[in-house]
């Protein structure tokens, strides 16, 4: 059954806890925005953050990979930044898997841009190279490896097939066999209505061999104004079900702060959940296209991994 915004905000609104919340500080970025981060990577014995950085005004940006010391987050001098926006990352058959969407001036579109999600694959983020390219037009191309050494994909068409955007789900058996025509083969979860929209984030494999999967739902309201939301769902590889959607974090969940233009005020990008052994996690997430944060909330796999569907 496909669900709504304003259905999930209010199941929302009735358990939401939220322990802590903090925005994250960088430095060394000469002015420019950091947001639209993804989930902190481990390189040699510490953690790196991606993160998407440009100048307010702009939609041309990098990913730039940022190490921590003394409550700030720096750019890694020796990691190659990328030309991309919205990073995201998976280990996949031994490899880390990077990816984010290279925008470029739209082919029959005067003065519009156009977008596709890149890929690229190596031992570590400092000797990654690009393998592969989602469709053109279509985001939040997320890979997964599953247990039986298949890889999942989860993709976002739009127009004529997705509409506003909607999720998919199709394997592949290699990170050799991801190609636009496999994304455009994707099985549709018909998920979200016609007004509405949504993209997959991250993907986590469960410890029952299904998947927890991070998105996002989308809309609009009557003065255009955006409104983003993080939302997961469980996903069953064998049966290619999905359980319903629950959002689990807001852009009023962060602290207050920048955005880049006002009709993203209510806008949070869902970067990252780092699963904790207590029971927790931390979600990491882009504000408003302007700032960076995290918020330590219950897990929200932990159902999924004893749950029947």
């Amino acid at each position: 059954m496909k669900q709504t915004c304003k259905q999930l905000l209010d199941e929302y609104t009735k358990r939401r806890r939220v322990y802590e919340a903090e925005k994250l500080a960088f430095s060394g970025v000469d002015g420019k925005d950091v947001y639209n981060i993804a989930a902190p990577i481990m390189h040699n014995d510490e953690f790196l953050l991606p993160a998407r950085v440009e100048p307010r005004e702009s939609e041309y940006s990098e990913v730039v990979f940022f190490g921590f010391e003394k409550g700030t987050w720096y750019p890694k001098k020796d990691i190659a930044a990328f030309r991309l926006q919205d990073p995201f990352w998976a280990e996949i058959k031994g490899e880390l898997v990077f990816g984010g969407v290279e925008v470029f001036p739209h082919p029959t579109i005067p003065g519009a841009l156009g977008w596709r999600t890149n890929f690229y694959r190596g031992p570590s983020p400092d000797k990654l190279e690009y393998f592969a390219s989602g469709p053109d037009g279509m985001k939040d191309i997320r890979l997964i490896e599953l247990p039986n050494g298949r890889i999942g994909v989860f993709t976002r068409p739009q127009g004529e097939v997705g509409g506003r955007g909607t999720i998919g789900y199709v394997e592949i058996d290699e990170l050799d066999d991801l190609t636009p025509e496999i994304c455009a083969e994707a099985e549709l979860l018909h998920q979200f209505i016609p007004e509405e929209w949504g993209g997959a984030n991250e993907v986590h494999l469960l410890k029952n061999g299904k998947l927890g999967v991070l998105a996002h739902i989308a809309c609009f309201d009557d003065q255009q104004g955006k409104h983003y939301y993080a939302m997961v769902f469980g996903f069953d590889p064998a049966t290619k079900k999905a359980t319903p959607m629950q959002i689990i974090a807001t852009r009023a969940d962060f602290p207050p702060g920048a955005s880049k233009r006002p009709d993203l005020e209510d806008v949070i990008f869902s970067g990252g959940l780092v699963r904790l052994p207590d029971g927790k996690a931390w979600f990491y997430a882009g504000l408003s296209d302007a700032e960076a944060g995290r918020i330590l909330i219950d897990d929200p796999f932990v159902d999924y991994e004893n749950a029947v569907f």
